[in-house]
């Protein structure tokens, strides 16, 4: 059995290579408001920094990851953090909000994420959401893929980036009243490079029977590709990232 992404990723290597996620969630903290009052799961709570800053408010957090390191890791920190698939959630009407950044993107069964959102939620409850929408990392996408192809591999589908029509009409399906959703270019700098980034992201792309030196070759060349492509900052390669920002509310 195949690994989901989020069984792939140790907390210490994700804080080396990939602080700028929760950075970047920040501002999506104040479309969340949350209140004292409240009750809100993270889904895909990662190591938890960002779900701090929730419980901070005086709300009642709890956090679901897929990974047993990012689970210690965030109750390390003092959440409520359970080791579970945000594709079967199984909480019922539990929750005034739903948060989520970075994450929804590696969870491929989107319906059944929905889904299961929409039955954890009071009526009335909402989503907050960011994660990765159409576009998003087309340059890396590429390289990943024609670098595997020369070795006569293919990536593992492990994405789903949609476009907003599509989200917009699958949160509808399953009763939300979408208030927000919006799909922007955020140029993102790779603080280790696009070497690191890939030590972060890539293991859950690349074939489960890759041997490691046709993996070494892939990464490598996919670096060349990348840096000789992709815009330069400071020094640091920018990352071509698109994101898709949900507000929506459970009407029934």
């Amino acid at each position: 059995m195949n690994q989901s992404p989020s069984q792939h990723w140790q907390a210490q290597s994700y804080a080396e290579h990939a602080r700028f996620v929760a950075d970047y969630g920040t501002p999506l903290l104040e479309l969340l408001s949350p209140q004292p009052h409240e009750r809100i799961l993270d889904l895909g709570c990662g190591d938890g920094v960002l779900t701090q800053q929730i419980a901070q408010t005086g709300c009642k957090v709890v956090g679901l990851d897929g990974s047993a390191d990012f689970v210690a890791a965030a109750r390390g920190l003092g959440i409520d953090a359970v080791l579970g698939d945000g594709q079967q959630l199984d909480f019922d009407q539990e929750f005034d909000a739903v948060f989520s950044n970075a994450a929804l993107h590696w969870m491929v069964d989107a319906e059944a994420v929905v889904r299961g959102m929409a039955r954890a939620l009071k009526k009335g409850g909402r989503v907050v959401a960011e994660f990765g929408g159409e576009g998003n990392i087309a340059t890396i996408q590429t390289a990943l893929t024609e670098s595997l192809a020369a070795h006569g591999l293919q990536p593992r589908p492990c994405w789903y980036f949609p476009s907003e029509n599509a989200y917009r009409t699958l949160l509808e399906k399953h009763g939300f009243n979408v208030q927000h959703i919006g799909l922007y270019p955020r140029p993102t700098p790779l603080p280790t490079g696009m070497a690191g980034w890939l030590a972060t992201f890539a293991a859950p792309i690349l074939p489960a029977n890759i041997n490691n030196e046709t993996r070494r070759q892939v990464l490598e060349r996919t670096v060349a590709m990348v840096e000789q492509v992709l815009p330069k900052e400071n020094g640091q390669t920018v990352a071509d990232y698109m994101r898709l920002r949900v507000l929506a509310v459970k009407a029934v």
